[in-house]
């Protein structure tokens, strides 16, 4: 039954978000990416680690290694608190503690609701924050929790040397939709792929800026032209990945372009609402080598 209402809520652009605080400020996380809520347990420390990192820690059946978040985020060497939280989560196929000082609560809204945040305020093109949610009265910082442990861990993040084997084939030819929020990742996806020979490339901040292009030229004569295969994330402002796939899989003129879903969020649920959704494929990130091994199957079956 709860697999059923998990599918009944696919595509509706909406997000539940995990209230928590750090120092009184509010944050927030998407919840399909919260695993469990823990108290706070001892920790094994790992010589040589990152500053941000505590250690290690096995409550049941995995190791977590235990991110401090209040350090990570101001840089103030405090002492931890009994009411301490470990916030214990899984994206990109890994399993991560931050601690928290409070959960507060959980919030359903929608994409269209979360906000950018200015360049001025998100300290540059690669800041922190993913979005700025409106919540009642409560503005609240959703976190990019992809960069904070690509930035304690960079082997964890997109390897460009995975691609070396695909470079010197040309597929310029090919014209690709990027629908991915991060401009880091963005540019890392982008690099990627003109190095695999995928030269022709036409980014989105988000799915509705994609959907738009897409509604543009639907029409065309000859829409290979225009869009050969559609690469999107899930979390965007504005219109979410799985909102862009079922637009894109109801459309009688844009249902048999390849839809990859391509997302650090890809896990067993995930992937149920995917494929009743109509993507084509669903990989997690940051398999980019991957990626472009599928992008090749899905165009050479186009063809055949």
């Amino acid at each position: 039954m709860a697999n059923t209402e998990i599918l009944l809520e696919s595509g509706t652009n909406e997000i539940e978000i995990m209230e928590f605080t750090v120092y009184d400020e509010l944050y927030g996380i998407n919840v399909a990416k919260v695993r469990e809520i823990m108290m706070t347990d001892k920790i094994k420390l790992v010589p040589h680690s990152h500053d941000a990192v505590e250690g290690i820690f096995k409550p049941r059946d995995i190791m977590l290694t235990v991110v401090d978040l209040p350090y990570y985020l101001t840089g103030r060497t405090t002492e931890p608190q009994p009411k301490d939280l470990f916030m214990v989560t899984n994206f990109n196929q890994m399993h991560i503690a931050f601690r928290v000082h409070t959960v507060v609560g959980i919030q359903r809204i929608s994409w269209e609701d979360i906000k950018k945040p200015d360049k001025t305020l998100n300290g540059g093109e690669e800041g922190l924050a993913t979005g700025i949610a409106q919540c009642g009265k409560e503005l609240i910082t959703i976190l990019d929790f992809e960069k904070i442990v690509a930035d304690i861990a960079p082997e964890t993040g997109i390897q460009l040397e995975e691609v070396e084997s695909f470079a010197g084939r040309n597929r310029s030819e090919y014209s690709i939709v990027l629908a991915e929020d991060s401009v880091l990742l963005s540019r890392m996806i982008e690099t990627a792929l003109t190095k695999s020979g995928y030269s022709q490339i036409h980014k989105f901040n988000n799915g509705q800026e994609a959907w738009n292009y897409l509604s543009q030229v639907r029409n065309e004569d000859v829409l290979d032209d225009k869009v050969s295969l559609i690469i999107t994330d899930i979390e965007m402002p504005q219109m979410d990945g799985h909102r862009l796939t079922k637009l894109v899989k109801e459309d009688d003129r844009l249902k048999k372009i390849p839809l990859i879903i391509f997302s650090s969020l890809i896990n067993p649920e995930m992937e149920i609402k995917g494929r009743e959704l109509g993507a084509d494929e669903q990989l997690s990130k940051p398999e980019i080598g991957h990626l472009v091994a599928v992008m090749d199957h899905l165009l050479q079956r186009g063809r055949e």
